[in-house]
């Protein structure tokens, strides 16, 4: 089978149909940030109390994603993205309607078991359904578009927050799965890899949520009593006992073989980086912006426009560029370039300008970003055999939300923030400045994984 062919009708609709549901997905795990301090004052929430309402979603979306894509391949890749879309609505509306932080953070869980079916499915989609040599530059087209929602989602819920309720950031949802269901089933082609069977890894599963919940919830509320210790104790427990699954299920819901391609474990590592420092970022500056500059929601949210502006232009392109000279240079000087930025931006305290003070490292940071992650994602994609896609994106996702649900749970004990720090300017300042020096080192390192693990070769049509 040629596959989809860019420019051609069935591409359009392909694309269409799995740009709008990662949008959903990536919208509510960026636009959240902006809507904390109005859900804070209007829920009473601590600083753990918004932390879990990030977490709690990153939680379930990086713990069942790899079983996603697992399901993907062996249920038909269509079928399970559409389940998951239509789960992650009907969450999204329970969101909507939360009295309570904890009823909150309980709907943002329940979107991320619905993020992680069709997350890995948009993408496992478009590996398996386009034509070999257009898939770099689709899978740059999903990067840069769905990049306007996770990072133009700031924006929108800023909108939303100062004209009408936070609550639509979740209810935005709802008719944006319809249109993308209504695509779907007329124009996205099945697929599915038929080596796999019908069984599926659910102690696998199990185990990756007792591990990263255990530590979440040992990281988030570190100090408070005994209770962090035994947190921290099961999570290691589900770690090891993970690893230790995978290599002896008949059928592993991670195959860790797969690491065995050094392209695909340089990719992820860079790929826990740059994601871990994304997470963190933008958790703390749309925190600074309206605690510590005065900020309202939407112009907090509008700070991001100049980097959704050049990722939405240039993602394409840089994933062009990689098929043409290879990924290791783009993966390698993206995220030096990000980090540039977001040092830059580290600065921002209450007497900087938007002009001086954060364009320029947002610029910065968007250009480093474009450069970056088309490239990442389809060297991750290419490095693993086609009728993997489903289980090579359900692993570059699940490092992806992992590193943002630890940097964002580790990142405020590390810099000594806690309670209702997040409305005291002067104690919050000092603390995101150190908080944006460690992202930035965390991206730059995943510029030198990059450098020293990846081959300019990854990208080339296999001649079998």
């Amino acid at each position: 089978m040629a596959g989809l062919q860019l420019g051609t009708a069935p591409a359009r609709w392909t694309l269409l149909a799995t740009v709008l549901a990662s949008a959903m997905a990536f919208l509510d795990a960026t636009a959240v940030n902006v809507a904390l301090p109005t859900i804070g004052r209007e829920l009473d929430a601590s600083l753990s109390g918004l932390q879990w309402t990030v977490t709690g979603y990153t939680l379930a979306l990086a713990a069942l994603v790899l079983l996603g894509g697992a399901l993907g391949d062996r249920f038909g890749r269509r079928r399970v993205f559409v389940v998951g879309v239509v789960w992650f609505a009907a969450a999204s509306l329970l969101c909507g309607l939360a009295p309570s932080t904890g009823l909150l953070v309980a709907a943002r869980a329940l979107q991320g078991v619905g993020g992680a079916l069709l997350v890995p499915g948009s993408l496992a989609i478009i590996q398996s359904s386009f034509a070999a040599a257009d898939r770099a530059r689709a899978i740059g087209l999903w990067s840069g578009l769905g990049g306007i929602a996770g990072l133009g989602g700031p924006f929108l819920a800023g909108f939303l927050v100062d004209t009408v309720s936070w609550r639509w950031v979740f209810l935005l949802n709802v008719p944006l799965a319809v249109a993308v269901v209504l695509v779907s089933a007329r124009h996205v082609p099945e697929s599915r890899d038929a080596a796999h069977h019908g069984r599926f890894d659910v102690a696998g599963a199990a185990l990756a949520a007792l591990a990263l919940g255990g530590t979440t919830y040992a990281l988030i509320d570190a100090g408070r009593g005994p209770g962090t210790w035994v947190a921290l104790a099961a999570g290691l427990a589900g770690a090891v006992g993970f690893v230790l699954r995978e290599r002896s299920a008949p059928d592993p819901m991670l195959p860790l073989g797969v690491f065995a391609d050094r392209q695909f474990t340089g990719a992820n590592l860079t790929t826990l980086a740059v994601y871990g420092a994304l997470g963190g970022f933008s958790f703390f500056l749309v925190l600074q912006l309206q605690t510590v500059l005065g900020y309202d929601a939407l112009a907090a949210g509008a700070a991001s426009v100049p980097s959704i502006l050049l990722i939405s232009l240039l993602s394409s392109r840089a994933g062009a560029l990689a098929t043409r000279i290879g990924p290791r240079i783009p993966m390698t000087v993206g995220p030096l370039v990000a980090s540039s930025g977001v040092l830059l931006l580290s600065f921002v305290d209450d007497g900087s300008r938007w002009a001086t003070g954060v364009l320029p490292g947002t610029v910065l940071f968007g250009l480093g970003m474009a450069l970056t992650v088309a490239p990442l994602t389809a060297t991750v994609l290419g490095a693993a055999p086609d009728h993997l896609a489903g289980v090579a994106s359900g692993v570059n996702n699940a490092v992806a939300r992992a590193a943002q649900l630890l940097a964002v749970a580790a990142l405020p004990l590390l810099v000594g923030l806690g309670g209702d720090d997040y409305a005291r300017p002067d104690t919050f300042t000092d603390g995101y400045a150190l908080a944006m020096q460690l992202c930035a080192g965390l991206i730059a390192t995943g510029g030198l994984v990059s450098l020293v693990t990846i081959r300019d070769d990854v990208l080339e049509p296999d001649p079998t």
